[in-house]
C-alpha cells in the first residue's frame, strides 16, 4: 500500500540545511501496522508529514520515493494531493488541543472533512459525524457533536481527532504519538479503539510513539529511529525479544519495570557511545548485567523502611475537603459542588516519597495545590511540621512555602518566556532576601544548574531555547532554589520521552538522598509512582481507594479500581 524509499529531509536554517531524515526506507501492507519509536528529535513526526506533504516546500528538502497504491506522492500536483490527503490517508495529530479549531464546535469540524470529501449533504454529514462518535465510544455523542475542544477532556479530544481522520474511511491512517500524556487506562481504550477500527476497515497503520510498551501491544513490524537514521528494523516480536542495536537497548531498558525495583534506572548512553565524527558504538552493556548491578536487596528495602517510619510525620492531612461550587441556574435554591477532594486522611514521613496516582479528574492536583494552599481548601486540617497551615496568614503561608515547593505538569507554561533562566531563578532568592547579594545569589544559581546537570552557559538563555528535558531540569533547580524540605511533582515527567524521563527520576532520587527531600510525586502512570514511591495512594473520584506500599499495592491490588489501573500498564508483548 505505501512504499517509501530513501527518503531523505532536510529543513533550510540559518547555518545552512540541517538533514533530519537520512535515507529510511519502509513499506506498509494493508491491515498491517508499522510502529516508528525513537527520541524527540529522531525524525519520526517530519516521516509522517512527507508523507502526508504538509511540509513548507520553501523550508524543506524532500528527496527519495514515497508511493501510495502506485502513485508517487512527492510528483502529485497540490490538488490532487488535496483530494487524497484526509481522504485515502488520514492522520491523527500528536497533540489534539492544538489540532482541533477552538472556536468551532469539534461537530462542524467533522462535518467540513465529510461533505468536503463525500459531498453529503448537511443533514446527512451530521447523521455520519454521530455515527462516528458513537463508533469511538464518545459518551453522549450529540452532546459533544455541539461541544467546543475546551469542554472536553484529553481523552475525549483525541477520540475526537481519531472520528475526524477516519470520517472519509481511509486506506492509511497515521496516528502520531495519539497515546502521549494521557492516563493508563485511557490510553489503553485507545490502543484498543484503534485495533478493532483498523480490523474493522483493514487499514493500513502507521503508529509513531517513544512508548515502546504501546507500540509492541499494536504493532506488526518496528523501525527504530535515532537521529534520523533507521538503525533497526523487522517483525516487532523479534526486535522486542532480541534488540540489535545498542539504541534499541537503551530504549527498553530505560522504561521502568514494575516488577524490578532499581537504584536508579539506566539511560541510553549506558548502551551507547556517540563517537566525534558522530558514528553509534556500544558500550558493550547488557540489560541484565547493569540491573542485577543496580537492584535494591530486601535487607536493604526493610533497612530503608525501619528508618522511614520510625520518625514523626512531616506532614499530616485530616479530612480535608476542597469543592467547588457549580453554577445550577439562577432559579435554583439549592447549592451544588464538584468534590474535587473529599474527605482525605494521611500522612508523609521524613525523606520519604508518597506517589499519588489515578485518573484525570480524581482529584490529584486539586490535592496537592490545597496542601500547599494555591487553591483554599473547604474544610480539614494541614499539619505541617506541628502547624496547621490553614490557620496561617497569607504572609505567612508565603513565608511557609519557601519550605513547601511545587514542580508544575508543564514546565513550559510555569517558566515566563522573557526571563532567562538565570533571572527565573535569582527572583525567588531576592523575594526571601537569601544569599547576600546579587552576585552570591547568582554563584548560588551556577551551583544549581550543575546539581540539575545544566550548564554555566544555560544562564542566559531563554525557556523556549531548552528542550523539554532541560526545561524540566530548570523547573527542578527553581523548586530547589529556596533550599526546601518538601516538594510536590506534579505529573513531571508525564509528556517525556522515556530516555529523557529517566534521567529526570534518577535526579529527583540523586537530589532527595543528597539533601533530604521529602516528595509528593503526583502521576498517571503506575510504572513510574512503582519506580520512585516508597509508598503509593490511589485516588478515584476525590477520595483515597487504597494506600499501601509501592511493592505490595502493585502484587496485591485490594480494589477493582487500583486493578483496573495495574492491568492498563503496557508492558511489552514479546
Amino acid at each position: 500500500m505505501l512504499h517509501v524509499n530513501n527518503l531523505h529531509i532536510s529543513f533550510k536554517t540559518a547555518n545552512g540545511w540541517f538533514e533530519a531524515v537520512k535515507g529510511i526506507s519502509f513499506s506498509i501492507k494493508q491491515g498491517e501496522t508499522l510502529g516508528i519509536v525513537g527520541e524527540s528529535g529522531s525524525g519520526k513526526s517530519v516521516t509522517s508529514l512527507a508523507i502526508m506533504r504538509l511540509l513548507n516546500e520553501q523550508q524543506a528538502r524532500i528527496t527519495g520515493d514515497i508511493t501510495f497504491d502506485g502513485i508517487n506522492i512527492t510528483q502529485m500536483p497540490e490538488p490532487d494531493m488535496r483530494a487524497l490527503r484526509g481522504n485515502r490517508i488520514a492522520m491523527i495529530f500528536q497533540e489534539p488541543m492544538t489540532s482541533l479549531n477552538p472556536v468551532l464546535t469539534c461537530g462542524v469540524q467533522i462535518t467540513e472533512a465529510i461533505r468536503l470529501h463525500r459531498k453529503l449533504s448537511k443533514k446527512e454529514a451530521r447523521t455520519e459525524a454521530i455515527s462516528l462518535f458513537n463508533e469511538v465510544q464518545l459518551p453522549r455523542a450529540e452532546t459533544i457533536f455541539d461541544s467546543y475542544p475546551h469542554q472536553l477532556s484529553g481523552g475525549q479530544r483525541q477520540r475526537v481527532m481519531i472520528a475526524m481522520a477516519l470520517s472519509c474511511n481511509p486506506e492509511l491512517l497515521i496516528a502520531d504519538e495519539p497515546t502521549t500524556a494521557l492516563d493508563v487506562t485511557v490510553q489503553k481504550t485507545i490502543t484498543d479503539l484503534l485495533l478493532k477500527l483498523q480490523a474493522e476497515r483493514n487499514m493500513g497503520l502507521l503508529f509513531i510513539s517513544h512508548d515502546l510498551g504501546v507500540v509492541s501491544q499494536v504493532a506488526n513490524e518496528v523501525l527504530v529511529m535515532y537521529r534520523g537514521e533507521a538503525v533497526e528494523q523487522g517483525l516487532a516480536k523479534e526486535i522486542f525479544a532480541n534488540p540489535q542495536h545498542p539504541y534499541t537497548k537503551g530504549l527498553l531498558a530505560c522504561r521502568p519495570s514494575v516488577q524490578k525495583h532499581l537504584k536508579s534506572l539506566p539511560v541510553i548512553s549506558d548502551f551507547l557511545k556517540v563517537e566525534a565524527d558522530g558514528s553509534l558504538n556500544s558500550t558493550g552493556q547488557g540489560i541484565n548485567s547493569i540491573e542485577e548491578n543496580n537492584a535494591y536487596s530486601t535487607v536493604e528495602i526493610e533497612h530503608h523502611k525501619q528508618l522511614l517510619y520510625s520518625k514523626q510525620p512531616l506532614l499530616k492531612v485530616n479530612n480535608l475537603c476542597t469543592w467547588f461550587p457549580v453554577n445550577s441556574g439562577w432559579l435554583s435554591s439549592k447549592k451544588e459542588y464538584i468534590k474535587a477532594v473529599n474527605n482525605i486522611s494521611f500522612e508523609v514521613y521524613p525523606g520519604e516519597t508518597l506517589g499519588l496516582v489515578g485518573e484525570s479528574g480524581s482529584g490529584k492536583t486539586t490535592l496537592g495545590r490545597s496542601i500547599l494552599r494555591l487553591v483554599e481548601p473547604t474544610s480539614g486540617s494541614i499539619i505541617y511540621k506541628d502547624t496547621d497551615l490553614r490557620k496561617l496568614s497569607s504572609a505567612d503561608i508565603r513565608q511557609m512555602r519557601r519550605r513547601m515547593q511545587i514542580i508544575f505538569q508543564d514546565p513550559y507554561s510555569s517558566l515566563n518566556p522573557r526571563q532567562t533562566i538565570g533571572q527565573l531563578l535569582m527572583e525567588p532568592m531576592q523575594v526571601h532576601s537569601l544569599h547576600g547579594n546579587d552576585t552570591q545569589r547568582r554563584q548560588k544559581v551556577m551551583e544549581l544548574l550543575q546539581r540539575v546537570n545544566l550548564l554555566p552557559e544555560h544562564f542566559n538563555r531563554y525557556p523556549h531555547e531548552f528542550s523539554g528535558g532541560q526545561r524540566q531540569r530548570v523547573v527542578i533547580a527553581r523548586a530547589l532554589a529556596l533550599e526546601p524540605e518538601f516538594i510536590i511533582c506534579d505529573e513531571s515527567v508525564s509528556a517525556l520521552d522515556v530516555s529523557v524521563q529517566a534521567q529526570i527520576l534518577n535526579l529527583l532520587k540523586d537530589l532527595q538522598r543528597d539533601l533530604g527531600l521529602t516528595y509528593i510525586f503526583i502521576s498517571h502512570d503506575l510504572s513510574v509512582i512503582k519506580h520512585i514511591s516508597d509508598r503509593i495512594m490511589v485516588i478515584n473520584k476525590g477520595q483515597i481507594e487504597e494506600i499501601a506500599d509501592a511493592q505490595e499495592l502493585y502484587l496485591n491490588p485490594k480494589t477493582p479500581y487500583t486493578q483496573k489501573l495495574i492491568a492498563s500498564i503496557p508492558q511489552i508483548n514479546i
